[in-house]
């Protein structure tokens, strides 16, 4: 119930963090999996060091979400040489951290159509043959910004609660085809993008980027970050057969921070 052999998985974002956690997953498990990023490079070393436990042959596909069409097209395109794809990971970097009040209109457009359209582009290239299959799997990456706006994130707060809300809307369209999607909501998680926010929210008020480390941590009753690996493993729960039930659902993996709202 928890094998991914014979699949074929996108993962956008791949090339490090959860995105990069979430492609071993799902190739540890038996997926063929397709790396979607901007960084050739980057794919290219991400993908030669995958697992390949059932002997796949995983595939980098070069793209970048400023451009949603050309996204799309690599995800079609990947679908019409090697076949359906029936796991599709939507992972991609937030927008730059900042009040919402002196957010630009711009702002708010480059990031909506780098994340709700990209999305939706991808699921346009990917829905016929998940169908054809009776099997698929989307997953979003978000945030638990969905549940509690996070300080200093203006734009990124706008933009994932209306990933969530448009992967919900699908869930209900999708269910009767055996496709579910859900939405995995991790918490504060050890990633070079963490790192570059608190290093800005030290430079803001003056303190240092260990002080703000350690204030988030006291808020996390599990005292402690999480792994990038840890919510790779959900999201490879959630691709898996085991998970055919679980849909339309906003996940949080945030080792308890916000269990009581």
């Amino acid at each position: 119930m928890l094998d991914l052999r014979d699949r074929r998985a996108i993962v956008c974002g791949s090339t490090k963090g959860i995105g990069r956690a979430s492609a071993a997953e799902l190739a540890q498990r038996g997926a063929t999996v397709l790396l979607l990023a901007r960084d050739a490079a980057a794919l290219k070393q991400v993908c030669s060091e995958l697992p390949a436990p059932a002997g796949q042959v995983h595939e980098s596909l070069v793209a970048d979400f400023a451009q949603p069409a050309a996204v799309a097209t690599a995800a079609a395109g990947a679908v019409e040489r090697g076949g359906p794809v029936h796991v599709l990971v939507n992972n991609t970097g937030g927008p730059p951290s900042g009040p919402i009040a002196a957010a630009t209109p711009e702002a708010f457009l480059q990031a909506f159509s780098a994340h709700v359209i990209a999305n939706q582009l991808l699921v346009q290239a990917v829905l016929a043959g998940m169908k054809d299959a009776g099997f698929g799997r989307i997953i979003n990456i978000i945030s638990t910004s969905v549940l509690t706006p996070i300080r200093g994130l203006g734009v990124s707060n706008t933009i994932r609660a209306a990933v969530a809300n448009w992967a919900r809307t699908l869930a209900g369209e999708v269910a009767p085809h055996g496709i579910t999607v859900n939405n995995v909501l991790p918490g504060y998680t050890d990633t070079d993008r963490l790192a570059s926010l608190f290093a800005r929210r030290a430079e803001a008020s003056g303190t240092s980027a260990a002080e703000i480390r350690e204030d988030i941590i006291s808020t996390i009753p599990a005292g402690r970050l999480a792994r990038a690996e840890e919510i790779a493993a959900v999201v490879g729960f959630l691709a898996s057969p085991a998970a055919s039930y679980v849909n339309g659902v906003n996940l949080p993996v945030d080792g308890g921070r916000t269990a009581g709202q």
